[in-house]
């Protein structure tokens, strides 16, 4: 394909080892590079060995019937005369990709940067659903924050944790975009090329800053959750302190009535006791006297729990 000018474009779907070892015969790939896509789960970054770039990419889609982002890996070798793509999801449509380049001859042309340039694009506009569905999530959670949902919590954590999985997804697109920047001359990028590579760069700044601003939102959420939470202990606190307050003092009146009652009731006790030797029975004040005694100790209880606000 060199001696006629063109270049060949290999895309693969979870590929089995024997795959990769025929490509990486085939292509010269280095060990290293084929030992992380054949592994997987590898971090965004952009690695050179010579003259073939390999590159990982995250991309991610949302999910609007679970409301969850999903993430994928994308594995791009990109030489003077192939472009290999090596898919372990169903994000990002290489198809689309394909078309496009197809229907943009002058792109295609540009040789395999072209196809570099075009994955990186469809891998950050993907990347712009994920972003209106993490806003509307963050949107739902500030109402939620005011309804008393005791779901909201969880879901804070929940959405925080995809936050911070599409930053690790985004965040160093910016340095493997400034590392391509710097070998624009010494590989003889083309212009219009470089000019559309800027172009997806500044997207995807925009799109690491929004993820900033995400982060900060939830964190604040998380806070003010914590506020509120806190607001409605103490509130909770109060009404138990008052019911408890309130339920003391109709104890103390309860005590203070019950003390009051029991003098007389002692007094009349004694009297109704049925003993032959009592002498206070031979009395002839002993009935007034023992209404008056009655009275006396009643009124005495009264005066001093009245004074002390028990009745």
């Amino acid at each position: 394909m060199a001696k006629h000018g063109g270049f060949g474009w290999i895309g693969l779907y979870r590929p089995t080892d024997a795959e990769l070892d025929v490509l990486a015969a085939e292509f010269d790939l280095h060990p290293l590079a084929i030992e992380d896509a054949r592994k997987g789960h590898q971090r965004a970054k952009l690695e050179r060995y010579g003259d073939t770039l390999f590159v990982v990419l995250r991309p991610a889609r949302y999910l609007d019937d679970v409301e969850e982002v999903e993430f994928g890996e994308l594995h791009l070798f990109v030489g003077p005369h192939f472009a290999i793509t090596i898919r372990r999801a169903e994000s990002p449509n290489l198809a689309r990709v394909r078309r496009r380049l197809e229907a943009h001859p002058e792109l295609l042309a540009k040789g395999p940067e072209a196809v570099l340039y075009a994955v990186l694009d469809e891998v950050v506009d993907e990347y712009s659903p994920v972003d209106a569905g993490l806003e509307n999530d963050i949107d739902e959670i500030e109402e939620q924050l005011f309804s008393g949902d005791p779901q909201v919590t969880r879901r804070i954590y929940d959405l925080a944790s995809e936050v911070m999985e599409f930053q690790r997804a985004t965040r160093p697109l910016v340095g493997m975009f400034d590392a391509l920047e710097r070998g624009f001359e010494k590989y003889a990028v083309d212009l219009e090329l470089q000019r559309y590579l800027r172009d997806v760069k500044d997207h995807v700044i925009r799109i690491v800053e929004r993820g900033e601003s995400f982060r900060q939102l939830l964190q604040n959420a998380l806070q003010v959750h914590a506020t509120l939470v806190t607001q409605r202990q103490n509130e909770e606190m109060k009404r138990l302190g008052e019911t408890t307050l309130s339920q003391s003092e109709q104890s103390k009146k309860i005590a203070s009535w019950a003390a009051i009652i029991f003098a007389p009731t002692l007094i009349a006790g004694i009297y109704g006791m049925n003993f032959d030797f009592m002498p206070e029975l031979g009395w002839v004040a002993g009935y007034p006297f023992a209404l008056a005694l009655m009275t006396a100790f009643a009124t005495s209880l009264y005066v001093i729990f009245k004074r002390r606000n028990w009745l």
